[in-house]
């Protein structure tokens, strides 16, 4: 006992950033079901060791374990000198691997997975494909939700994510995604498809049913809301609004699911009913968790906690060092004047887009030229750190403004624009309605211009370790696509405002030589 207490307090220390990262995410909203998930999967696994004989033989196999052990240890070191906890959290899942591969061996060991993959929906996601996620339900979220109210003869409009019922705009903000219902929904798939006696399609059915059926769920309160609005007012929105959220949603997808397995169960002839179909048997746990005395104290479990213990010690009296701090003018001191082209006043953001955003400072100003049809923005986001959260593609937050992606492309423009080094950005036409727009995007990671925003958060990853620099920024360039007036034409004013904005960036977004 005396080393596998040990083993737990050393990787309870080593990994300790991820722990209070797992800590901070369960206090959101997204993520309040977290707390739950490593009871639910304690459970499973003492259901699994009942179909597992005690084994008092010498066990052999316990290389594989170890091997996890110092993979897990790996990419905890990387989180945590990187400064990015999440990929600390990540670490946890395959320590607890190793703990079941070295105390059971691998060919009893192995049969444990179920409930240690269930540890992954207490993860909070990465916040690129948080947004990603978010983003998207929201758009197929009110698509379906007006689909749904024009069913019921509502007059509806959508633009992007403003649901406009004539009489008042019903905004599908991030919360309205559905992401706080998925999460727990997925999680409670995962438990009852494992529990279900069925066959593998059934279990595959009922694990895959989580996400169509929250979405289906989240569009139907979405359409609720419009029906609500239109035909019964605007001062019973804000209840109805309250009531639905949460528990209550869970609840109807989670009588879903089990109808779903009842119908599934009917139409396999079996003639088990549903409670019989599910494995609810919950005798002999108590005898389960006293099996823990059969751990023996092996070579392999006395050197992983002297291992974790040593990597816990060497961490805390390791010389400390600070993430580099860059020297960077402000944009309030951004030129009024780039070449012939004449900025406006710089633009205030609206609170909501400017907490959204959570950017260190920014800019965005509209440049005219007296030779050009249009004028040309400029937005500059920047982050002093980027591990707390950090940039937010405009892949992600165009569609939610209303804005549709007609074409995208990832272009190395230095042939274009005679530069001797790569740059790379993203080149994009986005349209409203008859409004079409040409806008350049790109990541600037210490003086690399990156158009791939997970490529950029690998950069983030590398220099956070390498130099000790976690800033960044994104900048983007729009112009609208005139009446009568090519993509080429418009492309050439970008063109001219992008080799102004390049010459001069580097005062406010610093590269390497920073």
């Amino acid at each position: 006992m005396f080393w596998l207490v040990l083993f737990l307090i050393a990787g309870l220390v080593f990994f300790h950033e991820g722990f209070n990262a797992l800590l901070a995410a369960w206090e959101l909203p997204e993520y309040s079901h977290g707390p739950l998930i490593p009871v639910l999967s304690l459970l499973l696994f003492l259901r699994q060791l009942k179909d597992v004989p005690v084994n008092l033989a010498p066990v052999t196999d316990r290389g594989p374990g170890i091997a996890l052990m110092l993979v897990a240890m790996t990419l905890g070191a990387l989180g945590k000198l990187s400064q990015i906890n999440e990929v600390v959290t990540y670490a946890i899942i395959l320590w607890v691997g190793a703990l079941l591969l070295i105390s059971w061996g691998w060919q009893q060991g192995k049969q444990f997975w179920p409930p240690v993959l269930h540890l992954v929906y207490m993860l909070p996601l990465p916040g690129v494909i948080y947004y990603k996620i978010s983003t998207s339900l929201q758009v197929f979220s009110s698509e379906l939700g007006v689909w749904m109210l024009q069913l019921l003869s509502v007059p509806v409009f959508l633009e992007g994510n403003i649901i406009d019922l004539g009489v008042y705009k019903l905004h599908v903000a991030e919360a309205c995604s559905g992401l706080r219902y998925l999460f727990p929904i997925m999680s409670f798939s995962y438990v009852f498809a494992v529990l279900f006696k069925g066959s593998v399609w059934h279990k595959a059915v009922l694990l895959l049913a989580a996400v169509p059926i929250t979405i289906v769920m989240n569009s139907v309160r979405i359409a609720f809301a419009g029906w609500l609005v239109n035909y019964v007012g605007l001062d019973y929105l804000e209840g109805f609004t309250h009531f639905f959220e949460g528990w209550i949603i869970f609840m109807i997808c989670v009588v879903l699911l089990f109808l779903l397995a009842w119908v599934m169960l009917r139409f396999s002839g079996s003639r088990l009913g549903l409670v019989d179909a599910l494995d609810l048997d919950t005798s002999g746990w108590a005898s389960q968790v006293a099996r823990i005395r059969f751990i023996a104290p092996s070579r392999a479990l006395i050197f992983s906690a002297l291992l974790l213990g040593a990597g816990a010690i060497a961490w805390e009296i390791r010389p400390q060092t600070a993430t580099t701090t860059v020297d960077r003018e402000p944009f309030t001191v951004f030129p009024a004047r780039l070449g012939a082209w004449d900025g406006d006043i710089p633009e205030v953001l609206a609170p909501d887009v400017a907490e959204n955003l959570a950017a260190d400072d920014y800019l965005s100003v509209h440049f005219t030229h007296s030779a050009r049809t249009a004028p040309v923005q400029l937005f500059i986001a920047w982050y002093d750190d980027q591990t707390q959260g950090g940039i937010h593609s405009p892949e992600i937050c165009l569609p939610g403004a209303g804005w549709e992606i007609a074409k995208l492309d990832r272009i190395d423009i230095a042939p274009q624009m005679g530069l001797a080094a790569p740059y790379n950005l993203n080149r994009a036409v986005i349209q409203r309605d008859q409004t079409r727009m040409l806008v350049y995007y790109w990541f600037e990671q210490h003086g690399r211009h990156t158009a791939w925003d997970f490529a950029a958060k690998m950069y983030l990853l590398w220099d956070s370790i390498t130099i000790g620099r976690t800033d960044g920024a994104l900048v983007r360039l729009t112009t609208p696509i005139m009446s009568g007036e090519t993509e080429a034409d418009a492309e050439a004013r970008l063109q001219d405002m992008f080799r102004e904005t390049v010459d001069i960036l580097p005062r406010f977004v610093p590269g390497l030589d920073a």
